[in-house]
């Protein structure tokens, strides 16, 4: 606990003493001491990024899924490489591989996993405007609990939310695509995210729609067609029930509300403000299908793609409704 708790402690103080700062590179016309002061808050940034890929990948017995994930890097020494591309979501197994190839451990690993999902996290809250507040808001749930146990899901969203970052940036639908196939190596599932984006962009609706329409075709094809029986027979048909799906959901649905109530106070430009209304109705759906859907396992597991609204939302509220630190 302590390991977190000091995580945890470490971001908060950084967010505190970074309050109304919020930048990692130095700003035109600051003085010196200013810039030697943002130089070491941003490596003091980046050391606790690296410190939250270390827990993740160095931890031993750690999630609820760890005796699969171990059973999945003893499968990976037993057959060979053609035989584990073969298998649902390649680009964990091939990691898997690698490590038994190389005689590493599981934590091998984790590490990698750990890594990508900490890079994408770290890009994304650097362009958020506090980014300090913005890693706050990830570690209770997204760095503690998806990250630490769920390793193929946490790298898909490393690499959707590398991709988001890029998009901040002015990255094209293009390179975010390169990202989301990325993701859906390592979880097939993330290719739902990808339509979001597609419609919050400002290209031609048409081009946007039929574009759209035939990447996530051709990524539904290659990499979800296949598991559409098996994820159904195990999701909806066996009525699978996640204990706290509904408290993992509301980490969704109380930042979508504060979105439609705010976002116009919150400083997202045009593009960000029509993907996170979508995952906002996004997370609105998620919230009736909790009650719909036979099984909330299904509906707890596309909730993980839209964390990242509470990331975007929460981190903004200094913002949105300043106070005496903020102001």
């Amino acid at each position: 606990m302590l390991p977190y708790l000091f995580l945890f402690a470490f971001f908060a103080v950084g967010a505190l003493m970074t309050s109304g700062k919020g930048v990692l590179a130095p700003v035109a016309g600051a003085d010196t001491d200013e810039r030697h002061w943002v130089a070491s808050t941003g490596f003091m940034f980046l050391l606790g990024v690296a410190m939250i890929a270390s827990l993740i990948g160095f931890r031993f017995e750690v999630g609820a899924d760890w005796p699969a994930y171990v059973s999945m890097w003893e499968w990976a020494g037993r057959v060979s490489l053609a035989t584990t591309l073969e298998r649902g979501d390649p680009g964990y197994f091939f990691l898997n591989w690698l490590a038994q190839q190389a005689g590493l451990g599981v934590w091998a690993v984790n590490l990698a996993c750990g890594s990508v999902f900490s890079w994408g996290l770290y890009r994304f809250a650097k362009v958020q405007p506090l980014p300090w507040l913005t890693i706050v808001v990830a570690m209770p749930y997204l760095v503690t609990v998806v990250a630490l146990g769920y390793s193929r899901q946490a790298v898909a969203i490393g690499f959707l939310l590398a991709g988001l970052a890029s998009l901040s940036s002015g990255g094209s639908l293009i390179r975010f695509a390169v990202y989301a196939v990325l993701a859906a190596l390592f979880h097939k599932t993330a290719v739902v995210m990808l339509p979001l984006v597609i419609f919050s962009t400002n290209r031609s609706r048409l081009l946007a729609i039929v574009g759209g329409a035939l990447l996530v075709y051709a990524l539904y094809a290659s990499l979800l067609a296949d598991d559409v029986k098996l994820l159904v027979k195990n999701y909806i048909e066996a009525k699978y029930s996640s204990q706290g799906a509904l408290i993992r959901v509301l980490l969704c649905f109380i930042p979508a509300l504060l979105f439609f109530k705010l976002h116009d106070r919150m400083q997202f430009d045009p593009v960000q403000k029509k993907y996170w209304r979508l995952n906002s109705f996004a997370a609105l759906g998620l919230m009736v299908a909790l009650f719909v859907v036979p099984s909330t396992t299904a509906v707890d597991r596309i909730a993980l793609y839209v964390l990242p609204l509470q990331l975007a939302v929460l981190s903004r509220l200094p913002i949105a409704m300043p106070g005496p630190l903020t102001a």
